[in-house]
């Protein structure tokens, strides 16, 4: 099994939309690339719709809403270019090992700015792209699907020199929360890094899935499912990375313990729990709530005391669930340690001729 790439420099329609889709990653150039079924003249002669080349199928319409295409590129030169840096991450073929780098980056280097980035203040956003660069070597990262999705990260980077999956969701779009698009974006991701032997690093925010009519008639359950099969099926080392909030079915669904993960670090601002302390004490302490004196004092002495007792890394890590709670600034290190243990894991499945993953 070998990495497929695909580059789009010009119209495609029809069937041979389908060779494209089928490889993992795909370029396209901006302005001069279209994919598409049908085109617009087809279009109009049987639905009436008028629509433009580009705004049906164009890099940009495929990059942001289909979610076709990984990359959209300024020129055919520069889709070239950007095929060879992703190649500087990959192995050859299924066999092989991810090619490994000179790291010029201290593997003992800390980060001091990680330990005041996290806002003290649980509702305030944070660009987890920041939290990636003071971890990974030289802050640099290679990232796919960049412009779809974005409350979900994915990415190449390299830790001492070795190459990594990132997977993390995105508090400045949508609070990081778990939706289709970001499930089925997350899930692509992790089965190929595991085709292709790169061992896969979780950094978690997550409220938990996105609710509302329009998710679940769209079938949330069954793209999230996707999301736990593959972590679950993934037999690479699996690094765990909880930066705040954790919470409910999303906790289980961004590479828990319960999925596998062989190491699960903690940061001490880490919130593990069911649901968000003011949910939970609407919930679980309703009648106690409604029946004070002063209802709106109850509910706020409610939901310190669920903070306290549940909203912290301890409980789970005295469950075993989390492995250390870790200084945030000492992050790289760990997870560079971490991950020389398990670099050799080696990790079969139960032979079959395959499963049948939520489609």
């Amino acid at each position: 099994v070998i990495p497929q790439i695909s580059a789009i420099m010009g119209p495609t329609a029809g069937g041979a939309v389908y060779s494209p889709a089928m490889t993992d990653w795909i370029f396209m150039v901006k302005n001069t690339s279209h994919m598409f079924i049908t085109g617009p003249e087809v279009i109009k002669s049987v639905t009436g719709e008028e629509i433009t080349f580009e705004d049906l199928g164009g890099a940009m319409t495929h990059n942001e809403k289909s979610g076709v295409a990984h990359f959209a590129c300024e020129s055919d030169a520069d889709a070239i270019q950007r095929i060879r840096e992703l190649l500087a991450y990959l192995p050859s073929n299924n066999m092989e090992d991810p090619p490994i780098a000179v790291c010029t980056d201290d593997p003992k280097r800390l980060a001091p700015v990680l330990d005041t980035l996290i806002p003290d203040d649980p509702s305030q956003s944070y660009n987890m792209k920041d939290v990636i660069r003071q971890i990974v070597d030289n802050g640099e990262f290679y990232e796919p699907h960049a412009h779809f999705a974005k409350n979900m990260i994915v990415c190449f980077a390299r830790l001492n020199g070795k190459t990594i999956g990132i997977i993390a969701n995105q508090p400045k779009v949508m609070a990081g929360c778990l939706d289709i698009d970001a499930s089925d974006k997350a899930t692509r991701f992790i089965r190929f890094c595991d085709a292709f032997n790169i061992p896969l690093l979780t950094m978690s925010d997550v409220p938990g899935f996105m609710p509302g009519s329009h998710q679940e008639w769209g079938g949330i359950i069954r793209h999230g499912a996707k999301l736990l099969w593959s972590y679950s099926e993934a037999t690479v080392p699996k690094l765990l990375v909880i930066v705040r909030k954790d919470y409910g079915g999303a906790y289980i669904a961004m590479s828990s313990r319960h999925l596998g993960a062989d190491m699960a670090f903690a940061w001490p601002c880490a919130e593990i729990a069911v649901m968000g302390a003011e949910g939970a004490a609407n919930i679980i302490h309703r009648k106690e709530i409604n029946t004070a004196e002063d209802p709106k004092a109850k509910r706020q002495e409610k939901i310190n005391e669920y903070k306290e007792l549940f909203s912290n890394p301890y409980c789970a890590a005295n469950r075993g669930y989390i492995d250390d709670v870790i200084v945030p600034s000492e992050t790289r290190m760990r997870l560079i340690e971490a991950l020389e243990i398990m670099y050799n894991k080696r990790q079969t499945l139960p032979p079959k001729k395959h499963g049948n993953i939520p489609a």
